[in-house]
């Protein structure tokens, strides 16, 4: 799992994001570094990194207000924030904005591979045992082919409706409301009515109901919005 994993710091201390880079590079990881804040965001829009190792004080966006960002758009992406500052309201402020670990500088690199690793192993462990994994045989997501396939069947679906589908497949069980799922549905920030999501979902609904009709993958959330939830 941890092989090859793909890594992104965001650092601007270019010593330190160097001696991070080169450390965790000679263990096996791939990693990327950023220096300005405003920079994350696009980037996160193209690439898909397992881990990310933000520190708090930026240039541009601040590493609290990106990490509180970054788990809207992409909950399964692991954070661990770094930072010289040691006051416990940011340790704690940190970790409630979605964190999974926190790093104080100074620090060894043996401790930042470390680290890294025990995040990465708990963030597998959990996906394991989602409902997600253990509906794999039902649906799959081919992310470079844009395709969904329910038991090996293309559902055919539109980009808006890949993107609906993969958004609530990486949080199972989690409820998102009509106003997040526009948000990953139109990142231009353009103004849609919620029936448009409605609309969307019923049409995603109906692809997976004939692939598989048994199945009730999408559910409605009365007054909050939808979820995807497989089991149960």
């Amino acid at each position: 799992m941890m092989d090859n994993a793909s890594l992104l710091v965001v650092e601007d201390e270019p010593k330190i994001a160097r001696l991070m880079a080169d450390y965790l590079t000679t263990h096996g990881f791939e990693v990327t570094t950023l220096e300005h804040g405003d920079h994350v965001m696009p980037w996160l829009d193209q690439q898909t990194p397992s881990l990310i190792l933000l520190d708090l004080m930026l240039p541009g966006k601040d590493g609290l207000t990106l990490c509180r960002e970054i788990r809207h758009q992409w909950p399964h992406i692991a954070i661990i924030m770094v930072t010289a500052k040691v006051e416990e309201v940011d340790r704690l402020l940190g970790l409630e904005l979605g964190a999974d670990d926190y790093m104080c500088k100074p620090f060894s690199p043996r401790e930042v591979v470390a680290r890294v690793k025990a995040v990465l192993r708990r963030s597998q462990a959990a996906a394991d045992n989602t409902p997600q994994a253990a509906s794999k045989a039902l649906v799959t997501l081919d992310e470079d082919g844009w395709q969904a396939l329910a038991q090996g069947h293309d559902l055919g679906l539109t980009a808006v409706e890949f993107q609906l589908l993969r958004v609530m497949m990486q949080a199972p069980g989690r409820i998102f409301s009509r106003e997040q799922l526009m948000d990953h549905m139109y990142r231009d920030n353009r103004i849609v009515s919620e029936r448009t999501v409605d609309s969307h979902i019923k049409k995603l609904r109906k692809k997976i109901h004939e692939a598989l009709p048994e199945q009730e993958i999408i559910r409605s959330v009365y007054g909050v919005g939808y979820k995807y939830q497989p089991e149960g």
